[in-house]
């Protein structure tokens, strides 16, 4: 006689749970700094991965994590014990969902039973998080925590992607005796191409057309969207603007169809484009990365939306048609069923009226003899000469990024990364750590004002840790100069924007980086090709002239800025 038995499942902990649904979804790296009430998730991490990288802050950890998701389009995933580690997340979170990069942040929390009382760093993590997050739940019994990471991770991916948030308590994660199994890795669904009808509607439009643009945004920089785009305009040429985050969509070998960057402030040959145009076509655009009042104030563009969600409906963005799906089999459909497109002299005219505007600036480097400091347009130049086209390269917030993304060209997707969602002072250096761990081969180059670096300094020790392949360049004026030329032209005067100085090569010495520093402005390549030649960390102290951006703000001042 056969007897049936009952499969007993194997005995785990709600840790083992935790890994093993990352270990499923093929997470490499797990971002963060332990405690106690999450330790041993770091204890099993510890036994079999995958990777931990112990941070020395969670809202850095948050942005590596950040970095991650941006350039691979998978969720970084970041660990953090409960209380101000699960707080200290809140900057990395909100700017990781505003820029739509995916994210998947895990806290610890006290035991259920101390949840509500006045103890050692009980609070309502979940609660908290929702706030700045897709998604943010609890997790109230460990045979849960398999559904709960992988409908977060997914979460994470799909739609608009953005961060989300698992709090687990101590108890929770400590659990003994669970017999629930990990959840195998459930892939995102796959969206169609939008409707047959809409693609049919946008393809009698462009044919119509007298001056139709693309609007390239966050969501069009896929490695799919991006061929998908580039194919479109090797059989069909038209105009195409970028916002920041949608630099390097246009590859060298398209960019007679370039016709510049927009973003921030309303005053760029790309603005004048869009406002001539008499179709705007936005792709994979994100109201967040520039708003449509500054670059449709008299809400007259026609426009049409192409992405995979549905529009933000406002006053200034009415698109007539929304084609919703997959971005790249909805433009390989246009790409297929357009014949022709008609520029004719007028338009013609136009264009090449914006070419002149972008080959023209108003404001150039100086004379090398005239430079005591180095000028934001001959660093920018210089570095143009100096980096390949496989280079990541991240910039802060502060005056430097205005200055590189109008002039500094990429024409790779996912390499020149700008935050201009939360404009977050402090990520350039922990997205350089992101993208030397994505690709370990290839030179990584960030870089930040004086101000923004020490944001997030303290990870040069974990970039030394990690040995990674990156050179952090210092833009040094001793002042928060974005905030002080805007100052200067509203009020006539700055105010508390001054900081004090800083041997930064010192500094980056002091953590076993290399330090370097541009003593002299015609040094600056010499320094710079040190720098790049040189293995591991560096960090280059750059003193920057800013002497021309009270022009840029009457420039700026031409428009709105608030």
């Amino acid at each position: 006689m056969i007897v049936m038995t009952k499969e007993i499942k194997p005995v785990s902990t709600g840790a083992d749970l935790f890994v093993d649904t990352l270990i499923n979804n093929k997470v490499d790296y797990v971002f963060g700094i332990p405690g106690a009430k999450i330790d041993k998730a770091f204890d099993v991490l510890a036994e079999r991965g995958p990777e931990v990288i112990v941070c020395r802050h969670e809202q850095n950890a948050t942005l590596i994590a950040q970095g991650v998701g941006r350039i691979t389009g998978k969720p970084g995933v970041v660990l953090v014990t409960s209380g101000p580690g699960v707080t200290n997340l809140a900057t990395g979170l909100v700017t990781a969902n505003a820029e739509s990069d995916p994210v998947l942040a895990v806290g610890g929390n006290v035991t259920r039973k101390d949840s509500l009382k006045r103890t050692h760093q009980s609070m309502d993590n979940a609660g908290f998080m929702k706030h700045v997050t897709k998604s943010s739940v609890e997790v109230l019994d460990a045979e849960a925590i398999p559904e709960a990471m992988t409908n977060a991770y997914r979460e994470a991916m799909m739609g608009r992607p953005g961060a989300t948030f698992v709090s687990i308590p101590q108890d929770v994660i400590s659990a003994k005796d669970v017999h629930a199994a990990a959840i195998p890795a459930v892939s995102a669904p796959h969206l169609g191409s939008a409707s047959k009808k809409d693609v049919e509607k946008l393809v009698e439009r462009l044919s119509e057309a007298k001056l139709p643009v693309f609007l390239l945004g966050m969501r069009a920089s896929s490695v799919e969207a991006t061929a998908a785009i580039r194919d479109f305009l090797t059989k069909h040429p038209m105009p195409v603007v970028e916002t920041f985050q949608g630099s390097g969509i246009i590859s060298r070998k398209l960019e007679n169809n370039f016709y510049g960057r927009v973003g921030l402030f309303r005053n760029q040959p790309g603005d004048v484009l869009l406002n001539k145009a008499d179709l705007v076509i936005t792709i994979g655009y994100d109201p967040i990365e520039y708003d449509p009042i500054t670059w449709n104030p008299d809400n007259d563009s026609t426009i049409i939306h192409l992405d995979t969600v549905p529009a933000d409906i406002d006053h200034n963005y009415q698109p007539v048609t929304e084609l919703v799906g997959d971005i790249t089999e909805t433009l390989e459909l246009v790409t297929e069923k357009l014949s022709r497109l008609n520029f004719g002299e007028e338009a013609q005219a136009i264009l090449k009226n914006v070419r002149d505007m972008q080959n023209n600036r108003p404001i150039k480097a100086p004379a090398l003899e005239d430079q005591t400091r180095v000028h934001p347009v001959t660093l920018v130049n210089t570095l143009q000469k100096m980096i390949t086209d496989d280079m990541t390269v991240t910039v802060d917030v502060g005056s430097i990024y205005i200055y590189m993304a109008r002039l500094f060209r990429s024409y790779e997707p996912r390499r020149l990364l700008f935050s201009n969602g939360m404009q977050t002072l402090g990520v350039a250096l922990p997205w350089g750590i992101a993208a030397s761990l994505v690709r370990p081969t290839e030179k990584v180059i960030s870089m930040s004002g004086d101000g923004g670096f020490l944001f997030s300094g303290q990870e040069l020790e974990t970039a030394v840790r990690l040995k990674s392949n990156l050179v952090h360049l210092v833009w040094n004026d001793g002042t928060y100069d974005m905030v002080a030329f805007q100052q200067q032209k509203k009020y006539g005067k700055d105010a508390a924007v001054k900081l004090g100085p800083v041997d930064f090569a010192m500094y980056a010495e002091s953590m076993g980086a290399k330090g370097l520093r541009v003593d002299k402005v015609s040094d600056l390549e010499a320094v710079l090709s040190e720098a790049l030649a040189t293995e591991g960390p560096v960090v280059v102290d750059i003193p920057v002239d800013y002497r021309d951006n009270i022009k840029l703000a009457n420039i700026v001042m031409m428009d709105t800025m608030n």
